[in-house]
């Protein structure tokens, strides 16, 4: 008989119990569904899960319970996670650059819609299924995220006339599709695509069955839950706007948005040094708080003794390294903790559902690898 796991109240009464040495994920399958139910109610159409962001299969099995019936993969591994958790899922190869060997597990895996942003890789797709869709990736000079996607994928407006004229003559259905870049806050880039879209399908002469808006909704980074339903908003006008009656099927690929505000991270405290200006964490950027490296100190962070209670009072900002070797094992400088810290105690770093596992090494031995369930999130955004 399958054992199932425990269900904890919350981080604090999981941790007061256990008092677990390593570095552990908390995980609240409920939260996963508020948020696919925000993304499903408020989007304009196809809503979908970027694997990338956390492949955990408790992630995958909650996102298909919650409703949602398509994913955006980007190797056979990630087709594999979503056949085990649905055989049925139908799945978006959204990477648009493969190996003749990933174009053969994609097919095997009966991949539905396939993107390119260049003449080389769509010929490489000459086996793929006249039945699937293959979508075109454009990439604009657009601000308004964290990082830009451009810079590495995408075809400019100009060759993508081409290769969407190319995927129509080679008998597949055409798409266009664009990312924002991650982490994007102005619904203005959504809106500037949109129309950049029109444009491309316009000059082509190619009708398209269906316009990928891409992932880059953001998450909670400062304890204030982005609004969500604005870019929604923004996104159905711009599409009835430049389209009309033409309008084609909008689908998106939320990774971050999606799963970051159903986890927190615990870290306990290994070491303290001069007078507590210092501390010594046994996690960090080899770890699961690699992308805090990359996206800067979230701006809400608990700490919480080794009997489960809050530490309270004035904060300071602190130097905080990783446990392992590597001096550029640090977080940004800076990250406020209450005076009263001390040794043994775990810093709780809510809304780290995204690339924490799934981007977790295993250098010198330390890593992330365990997840509790609990029914509560403390620290969550509010609206």
């Amino acid at each position: 008989m399958q054992q199932i796991p425990p269900l904890w109240l919350s981080p604090e009464t999981h941790l007061a119990r256990s008092t677990p040495d390593h570095p552990i994920l908390y995980f609240s399958p409920r939260v996963l569904h508020e948020v696919a139910n925000r993304f499903q109610t408020g989007f304009p159409g196809l809503v979908t899960y970027a694997v990338k962001a956390n492949p955990h299969p408790a992630v995958l099995s909650n996102l298909v319970a919650a409703g949602i019936t398509a994913f955006d993969v980007a190797s056979p591994a990630e087709m594999d996670a979503v056949r085990a958790a649905s055989p049925d899922a139908v799945m978006h190869y959204n990477n648009p650059v493969r190996s003749d060997a990933e174009i053969t597990a994609g097919i095997d895996h009966g991949v539905a819609s396939w993107s390119v942003d260049d003449a080389s890789e769509l010929a490489k797709l000459a086996d793929v299924p006249k039945s699937c869709e293959i979508a075109v990736r454009f990439a604009l000079p657009v601000a308004g995220a964290a990082y830009d996607f451009g810079s590495k994928f995408g075809a400019s407006p100009e060759e993508a006339v081409a290769l969407l004229k190319a995927v129509a003559e080679g008998g597949w259905t055409p798409a266009l599709c664009f990312h924002p870049g991650t982490q994007c806050e102005d619904e203005s880039a959504w809106v500037e695509y949109i129309y950049a879209a029109k444009d491309i399908i316009a000059a082509a002469g190619v009708d398209i069955a269906r316009l990928n808006v891409g992932g880059g909704f953001a998450a909670n980074r400062d304890g204030v839950a982005p609004d969500l339903e604005r870019v929604f908003e923004a996104i159905a006008r711009a599409a009835d706007a430049a389209f009309g009656d033409d309008k084609p099927l909008l689908i998106c690929e939320p990774g971050r948005a999606m799963v970051s505000e159903s986890f927190t991270l615990a870290a306990r405290i290994k070491g303290m040094r001069k007078a507590g200006e210092v501390v010594f964490l046994n996690d960090g950027i080899y770890g699961g708080l690699v992308d805090i490296r990359d996206m800067g100190l979230p701006g809400r962070v608990e700490v919480v003794a080794a009997n489960g209670t809050r530490r309270q009072g004035d904060r300071r900002p602190r130097v905080v390294f990783g446990p392992t070797c590597d001096s550029l094992d640090r977080l940004p400088d800076g990250l406020p903790l209450p005076e009263e810290t001390r040794i043994g105690d775990y810093v709780l770093f809510p809304g780290l559902g995204a690339y924490s596992s799934a981007m977790s090494t295993q250098f010198n031995g330390y890593g992330l690898s365990d997840v509790a369930t609990v029914i509560e999130l403390s620290g969550q955004a509010s609206s």
